[in-house]
């Protein structure tokens, strides 16, 4: 008798349920639901264990209640954590929002500072999701996830910052390392990396209501200066800021760094680039010299210049997924025992031209501006048959200067009549490579130290003022061609 009275409550409570649940809801698939923010920032920089809470508002634009789902994308492992309305995530489904009315959704996020980079990146980055009838929406999570220098701290993704200090210097020697966050303009500041810094850029794609571009960037303007004082020992780093080991080999993390027009007296010593989609590009009459610089893992070029001046020594630039080096539109270039090996790239090694065009047929004209290139005791290596590009636009050799002298090379096509047959009046005492030759110790492994058999040894020539390789070894009188000394 007791069980039939409980089946009977039961049923009236169901009966009460369904009467009271709303069957006006608003079915189409066009509502554009409203955040109270694009991006939801924790800006707070945890030295120790902590949380954090901050919360956005969903608005409903509609007369009519709607029912919405709300996911965190990253369910499995993150550091964020989701609760809407009392009801914790990070899944919640079919939560009310009467019409013009809102809701809130709090977000929590717990920090370790001291986990390493492996489990816990600079920035850590999520995304909330919310759908009505099918129809997505999103916000962004972003916190720091370590005790570092951020710059700038507060705008982001897609943010840009200025660094400018009159004209005087900025020293970049805190212990802790630097993370840039967007896009670093520095102008009127000499910015000055000691022994061992070490820059994390993060990058990825940013969209706007204009454009869709890559964030991750470090712009130096005409009064601004880049000193990096790296030493072998002691390198500065200048890369992606995942540091996971699946994200080891990933190129264009970030996109590079940009010497403006006229940026001129730029020193880089002992520096790595890598992650990033081009390494250093020298605009128009910009001035940068490297010494014992590695640039490798780019989606692009290693190094860019278009009219401008670069002069390099002992650098080493290989997996660079376009050229190696694109020296455009003119301009200075000297390189002495360097080392350029471009088996991931299916372009040249190096490529040479004197001109511009505003569009890829050239339509409105071609642009002319001198060139004067010269290369000593380097490699130009690759798995393609040319590893050197010409391209001369002007009529007048005397605006196109080029000369090789103690490199190796490989050249197959460009000796074709119709191409450039007289290379090697430009290319003293040049070796013209062989898929068989031996040459370094293991490239499969990016060791580019010379192979004992290696065809580049001994073939250099003295160059005075250059004594050691990018190791410090002492040069032999005879010297080996490249950035490392056998």
């Amino acid at each position: 008798m007791l069980s039939k009275y409980i089946w009977i409550i039961f049923f009236l409570l169901t009966l009460c349920i369904l009467s009271c649940r709303r069957d006006d809801y608003y079915e189409g698939n066009d509502v554009q639901i409203t955040f109270s923010e694009d991006t939801l920032r924790f800006d707070t920089v945890f030295t120790t264990l902590g949380s954090a809470t901050r919360y956005i508002k969903v608005y409903n634009p509609k007369d009519q209640p709607i029912l919405v789902d709300i996911e965190l994308k990253n369910q499995s492992n993150s550091f964020f954590r989701i609760n809407a309305d009392g009801i914790k995530g990070p899944t919640i489904r079919s939560l009310e929002i009467n019409s013009r009315d809102s809701i809130y959704i709090f977000v929590e996020v717990t920090i370790d500072p001291d986990k390493p980079l492996s489990v816990s990146p600079f920035i850590i980055e999520d995304q909330i999701l919310v759908s009505v009838n099918g129809n997505s929406s999103i916000t962004y999570l972003e916190a720091w996830g370590q005790n570092a220098n951020y710059i700038p701290s507060s705008n982001g993704k897609g943010g840009g910052a200025l660094l400018s200090c009159s004209f005087g210097s900025r020293i970049w020697d805190d212990p802790k390392p630097y993370v840039i966050y967007g896009i670093l303009y520095i102008d009127s500041c000499q910015l000055i990396l000691p022994p061992g810094t070490k820059i994390y850029v993060h990058g990825g794609v940013v969209r706007n209501e204009n454009s869709i571009y890559n964030d991750g960037l470090l712009v130096f303007y005409k009064n601004g200066r880049l000193i990096s004082q790296g030493t072998i020992e002691n390198p500065v780093i200048i890369q992606g800021d995942r540091l996971e080991e699946e994200y080891k080999d990933i190129k264009s993390q970030w996109v590079g760094i940009l010497f403006w027009h006229e940026c001129k007296k730029n020193v880089l010593r002992n520096t790595i680039i890598k992650n990033s989609i081009i390494g250093i590009r020298a605009d128009s009459l910009a001035e940068v010299s490297m010494y014992g610089c590695q640039i490798f893992n780019t989606g692009g070029p290693a190094v860019i210049g278009r009219h401008g001046k670069i002069y390099a020594e002992n650098c080493l630039f290989y997996d660079n997924s376009t050229y190696g080096l694109q020296l455009t539109y003119g301009g200075d270039y000297e390189f002495n025992y360097c080392t350029v090996a471009n088996y991931e790239g299916q372009d040249e090694s190096v490529i040479l031209t004197d001109f511009y065009c505003e569009d890829i047929l050239c339509s409105t004209g071609v642009k002319l501006n001198k060139l004067n290139a010269m290369f000593s005791n380097c490699i130009f290596s690759g798995s393609a048959q040319d590893e050197i590009g010409l391209s001369q636009a002007s009529e007048d050799d005397n605006n196109f200067i080029y000369h090789f002298s103690h490199c190796a090379v490989r050249v197959d096509e460009l000796l074709d009549p119709e191409n450039t047959p007289d290379f090697f009046d430009h290319c003293d005492n040049c070796i013209n490579l062989k898929s068989n030759d031996r040459l370094f110790l293991n490239q499969n492994e990016n060791d580019y130290r010379l192979d004992t058999m290696s065809v580049a040894l001994n073939k250099g020539k003295s160059l005075p003022l250059i004594t050691t390789d990018i190791l410090g070894k002492i040069r032999k009188s005879v010297p080996d061609i490249g950035c490392f000394e056998f």
